[in-house]
Formats: C-alpha cells, structure tokens, sequence
C-alpha cells in the first residue's frame, strides 16, 4: 500500500515507540508489538503472543524474552545451517538474534540491526547475560545496512519491514548485502485487501504493525523489483474482528482510532513467512 505519511515523522514515531517499549522491558514491564503501551505480561497482544516455545526461550535473558515484538518465528523457518552469517533486520531487544546465533554455531555469526539506542543497548545487555560470543549488533537504519556487499548467507526480520516508509529501500538493500544463492526469510505483517482509510492514515497503527503492511501482491513485486527469485509468501496467521478488537482496546483511544474498526478489518491482516532467494552467479 502507499502512503501519504511523511517519511520522517514514521521514523521518529517508531524510534520513540520502540525506545519507550525497551525502557519499560528494563523495569521488568512486557511490551507489545501492536499496543501504545507496555503492559503486563499475561496480556500479550494477539500478534506477538505465543511465538517462542519452552525450548527456544530456555538459557535466554527474561529481558530478550519480555521484548519480543514480532509476529513470528523467522529463526525457526529459516532452515540457518551451522557456519552461516545471518543479519535481523530492526532486531530489538535481540531474541532473533541469540537464537540464530545457536543455530549457525561457534563457525557462523549473527548480525542484529536496529535504530534505536535504547533497543541496541538492551541488545546487547541480554548478549552478554546469554555469555553468546558470535553475535554482533549494529546501529543503523534498515534502509542503509551497514555492511558491505556479499557479506551474509541469510537475512531474517520480524515484523519490521512493514514499519519501514520506503519498503523498496530496504529490499534493495537486502538483496545488495546477501551473497549470491543467500536467502531472505522474514516474518511480517502482510494485508490480504485494502485496509480501511482511517487505518491507514494512523500513525498508531502503523507503529503497531498494522497500516505500513504491503499488500501480498506488492510484497511479491517489491522483491522481485529488487533482483529476487524463488518469492513465496506463506500465511502463518490471518487475524479477524476479535484480534483487531484487543489491538485496538490498546491503541484506540489514546489515537482517537474508532474501536468499531475491528469489524472493517476482519480478515484483512495476517502474519506471514516471507522468502524469496538471491540467485546464483
């Protein structure tokens, strides 16, 4: 979907959402991806909730857990091999990170990328309480990696690149960063119809996932527009009136975002694993 939002003013809300969700994380609050504030941890928001099972947060800091934000598992579907670099895409507290650090291995290493001071410093509190040694994250913009050409077998994200105003941008750069044969396997918002214009016109919602979401048919055009072959886009959950109902009972009247919109938006939204390959040379 396109918007009439200025680029910016995205940017410096979501900085300052995010920055607020790792404060709160840091005095021991849970944060939720789709709410304006952090809230207690058994009232996960429908996006986010129940992503990680016992096993993967096991050895893992209590802070990488109370900030996860997405709206999936990337690392879980990436298929990471021992010895692979991987880079997260708006890494957060960093729990993608740790995780795909375990599943490349002592030979391969994980990059985590994130704007947000508070986030990166998070990040790397909870690297140094998992004792995870090749893991390294840094401070950027997901539009502008800061890595040279060629330089990572997989990128993975998690419910960031819908939150981006120039999603061209940051596929591009995807794919100039992958090697030749890497692969890019993100979890993501994705819009199964046109969302209605209230919600797309709220900044609110669009720093809790919702309104910067690509349509499944632009997602597949972005990337292909960007050089990348081998695209699917698999649902992984489609949310209806009662999931937009809890989003909302968060976000609503601290936005003026009229609650009866849940019945507008059923059906509309869903997370989705989304691949796509660099091709070989």
């Amino acid at each position: 979907m396109t918007t009439t939002l200025p680029e910016q003013s995205i940017k410096e809300i979501v900085r300052a959402r995010y920055g607020e969700a790792a404060r709160s994380v840091q005095s021991q609050k849970a944060a939720s991806c789709c709410g304006s504030d952090c809230c207690a941890v058994e009232s996960a928001d429908p996006i986010s909730v129940g992503l990680y099972d016992e096993s993967q947060k096991a050895g893992l800091p209590a802070e990488a857990i109370l900030a996860s934000l997405g709206c999936g598992n990337p690392t879980a579907l990436a298929e990471l091999r021992p010895g692979e670099v991987v880079l997260d895409l708006g890494s957060g507290g960093g729990i993608d990170v740790l995780l795909s650090a375990r599943r490349v291995g002592p030979t391969g290493k994980a990059y985590g990328l994130d704007m947000t001071d508070e986030m990166l410093a998070l990040a790397r509190e909870n690297q140094r309480k998992a004792g995870v040694e090749n893991v390294e994250f840094l401070q950027g913009e997901i539009e502008a990696i800061p890595l040279p050409g060629d330089a990572v077998d997989v990128i993975i994200s998690n419910c960031v690149i819908n939150l981006s105003a120039d999603k061209g941008a940051v596929l591009r750069e995807a794919f100039r960063v992958l090697r030749p044969g890497g692969r890019f396997a993100v979890s993501d918002i994705v819009l199964r119809g046109e969302l209605p214009e209230e919600a797309q016109r709220s900044l609110a919602l669009w720093t809790g996932c919702v309104a910067g979401a690509l349509s499944e048919p632009e997602y597949r055009d972005l990337l292909a527009a960007a050089g990348f072959t081998d695209v699917d886009v698999e649902p992984t959950r489609i949310y209806h009136a009662e999931d937009a109902r809890g989003i909302l009972s968060d976000i609503g009247a601290a936005a003026g975002v009229d609650p009866a919109l849940a019945d507008a938006m059923d059906g509309l939204v869903m997370s989705a694993f989304v691949r796509a390959a660099k091709p070989r040379v």
